[in-house]
C-alpha cells in the first residue's frame, strides 16, 4: 500500500504553523492558524463546518520580581506566568514575602503578603496511579516506576490557590523543586482551572533560593504581572467530512488546534496530509476530521470530560451516536504530539536522552491494540507503550471518544517540554522522520479499521482501578 505523503510537506506545514507563534486559545496566532487550516482544506475541494464560540481570554504580557533590601534591589528571573491566575497594577504589588511550608495550613499567615510556595516534583508518586500498561514495542519497554515532570506536578498543585486567596494573600510565587532551570523555563502551566483572581508566577529552584532568603529576612518584594484581557474573544472548532461508500458508519479523526509549541499541537499538520491522501480514496466508511479549540482553556470548553473534544461531541451527536438515522462512529483516532524526542534532566543538566520519546498510546480494547501493533510493525523509529484508561484518567483528546463508547487509538506522547512557550517553538527537540512514520501509522490504522466489521471493533474497555501495571506480562 503506497501513501503519497512527503516529509517535505510535513516540514513545510510545521514551519507555517510556527510562523503564527504560540497558538494559545483564541489568540491572534491561534485564529490565524485555524484560518490557514480551513483554507488548506477548502482548497482540497472539501467543505468545512464551524462551531464558533466566545469566551473571556487572558494572556500575560509582562512579569517581574524585585527583592528590596537596604543595599538596593535584586532582580529574580521569572520562569513563566501561571495562566489565568490574575494581574497586578502597572506598578506591581509590593509586600512582605512569606514562605508557606505547609501547603494549606501555612496560608493562615499570608494575609496582605506575597506567598512563597515550593512545588516539588512528583517523583515519589507511583506511575500506576495514573497509567495501566497494555503492551509495548520493544517488548522490554515499560513505564517508569514513578512519574516525574512539570505538567502533572502543576496539575496536582493548582488547588493551593483557593487557600491562598481565601486567606488574603496578595500574590503567589511558586518555586519549582527538583527540576532544572532549563526544563521549567516557559512552561504554560497549569491551564485546567478557572480564572483565579490572584497573580501567580513560577521561578526556578535556583532563583527561588533568593526569595527564600528574602522570606527568612522578612524582606519586601515587588511582583508585577500584567495581562491582556479580552471579553468575548472569538475562537472556533471545525470539522470536515470525506464521504465513504457506507454513509451510516464513520471513523472520527480528531485533534486540537490551540497549543504552545511545535509539537503541542502539530496533529493538524499531520491530519492535513492524511486528508489530501484520503480525499481521492473512497473508503468503505465516512471519515470525519475534527479540529477542536479549547484544549488550553479546558475550564471553558470541556463537557463532563476533561478534554475539549467533548464539546464537539455534545454539539454533533448526529455525527457519531447512530440513533434516529444518525451516523454511527465505529472507531476514533486521536492525533497529538508527533515527532517528539526525549529530553530529561541528567545530573541536573537538561539534555536530549533519546531520538524518540516514548509514544504513549491509548487503545480502547484488545482489537484496537491489535490494529495498532499491526500498523507499527514496519516502523524504523519506534518506542511505544499502549495503555488502558485507568482510575478515570485518560490523557488527551481521545478520552471524550472513549467516554461516549467509541473505541479509540489515541497518541498522547508527553515530553517534559510539551507545554513550553519559547522563541524556537522547541524545534530543536523535533524529529521529522518520526512524525513522518507516525503519520503513516495513522493512515494504516484508518485503513485497517475501515476493513474491520463494526462488531469486531467492539466497545471501549471499562476503566481499570487501583495501581496499574507498568510492565508487560510477558518478556520479549
Amino acid at each position: 500500500m503506497e501513501f503519497n505523503i512527503s516529509k517535505e510537506k510535513l516540514l513545510e506545514g510545521m514551519h507555517t504553523m510556527n510562523s503564527f507563534g504560540a497558538r494559545l486559545t483564541g489568540s491572534a496566532g491561534h485564529n490565524a492558524f485555524v484560518s490557514y487550516l480551513k483554507k488548506e482544506i477548502t482548497d482540497m475541494g472539501l467543505e468545512v463546518y464551524s462551531d464558533r464560540y466566545s469566551f473571556d481570554r487572558w494572556e500575560a504580557t509582562e512579569s517581574s520580581i524585585l527583592i528590596h533590601s537596604d543595599s538596593g534591589i535584586e532582580s529574580v528571573e521569572v520562569s513563566s506566568e501561571w495562566p489565568y491566575s490574575g494581574e497586578t497594577p502597572k506598578e506591581g504589588i509590593t509586600a512582605e514575602i512569606v514562605e508557606v511550608k505547609e501547603k494549606h495550613i501555612g496560608f493562615i499567615g499570608v494575609k496582605n503578603k506575597i506567598a512563597l510556595v515550593k512545588v516539588h516534583d512528583l517523583g515519589q508518586i507511583p506511575t500506576g496511579v495514573a497509567f495501566n500498561q497494555r503492551n509495548s514495542f520493544p517488548k522490554e519497554l515499560s513505564l517508569p516506576a514513578h512519574y516525574k515532570g512539570p505538567v502533572a506536578t502543576a496539575f496536582v498543585n493548582f488547588p493551593l490557590f483557593s487557600a491562598a486567596k481565601k486567606m488574603g494573600a496578595k500574590a503567589i510565587i511558586c518555586i519549582w523543586q527538583g527540576m532544572s532551570s532549563e526544563m521549567v523555563k516557559g512552561q504554560y502551566l497549569s491551564f485546567i482551572q478557572s480564572y483565579l483572581g490572584i497573580p501567580c508566577l513560577w521561578v526556578s529552584e535556583k532563583e527561588g533560593k533568593k526569595l527564600l532568603r528574602a522570606s527568612q529576612n522578612k524582606q519586601k518584594v515587588t511582583l508585577t504581572l500584567l495581562a491582556e484581557k479580552e471579553k468575548n474573544a472569538k475562537t472556533e472548532s471545525f470539522y470536515s467530512v470525506i464521504e465513504g461508500k457506507n454513509s451510516k458508519e464513520a471513523i472520527i479523526i480528531n485533534t486540537h488546534t490551540d497549543g504552545s509549541n511545535c509539537v503541542e499541537e502539530n496533529g493538524p499538520i499531520a491530519m492535513l496530509e492524511m486528508m489530501k491522501y484520503f480525499k481521492d480514496k473512497q473508503l468503505n466508511r465516512t471519515l470525519i476530521f475534527v479540529f477542536v479549540t479549547g484544549h488550553f482553556r479546558l475550564h471553558e470548553f470541556k463537557q463532563n470530560d476533561i478534554q475539549a473534544s467533548s464539546k464537539w461531541l455534545k454539539n454533533h451527536r448526529d455525527m457519531w451516536d447512530g440513533k434516529k438515522g444518525h451516523i454511527k462512529a465505529v472507531a476514533g483516532v486521536s492525533v497529538e504530539h508527533l515527532g517528539c524526542t526525549e529530553w530529561k534532566d541528567v545530573g541536573g543538566v537538561y539534555q536530549k536522552t533519546n531520538d524518540i520519546d516514548v509514544e504513549l498510546v491509548y487503545t480502547g480494547n484488545k482489537k484496537m491494540d491489535e490494529i495498532y501493533y499491526e500498523s507499527v510493525k514496519d516502523r524504523k523509529h519506534i518506542r511505544t507503550i499502549t495503555l488502558r484508561g485507568h482510575n478515570i484518567l485518560h490523557f488527551g483528546e481521545g478520552q471524550p471518544l472513549r467516554n461516549v463508547g467509541i473505541p479509540e487509538i489515541a497518541l498522547v506522547t508527553a515530553p517534559d517540554y510539551l507545554t513550553v512557550v519559547s522563541e524556537s517553538h522547541e524545534m530543536e527537540k523535533f524529529n521529522l522522520d518520526l512524525m513522518y512514520e507516525q503519520t503513516l501509522t495513522f493512515m494504516k490504522i484508518i485503513h485497517k479499521i475501515d476493513a474491520t466489521p463494526a462488531d469486531k471493533l467492539g466497545n471501549p474497555d471499562p476503566y481499570t482501578f487501583g495501581l496499574g501495571r507498568i510492565k508487560n506480562k510477558h518478556k520479549a
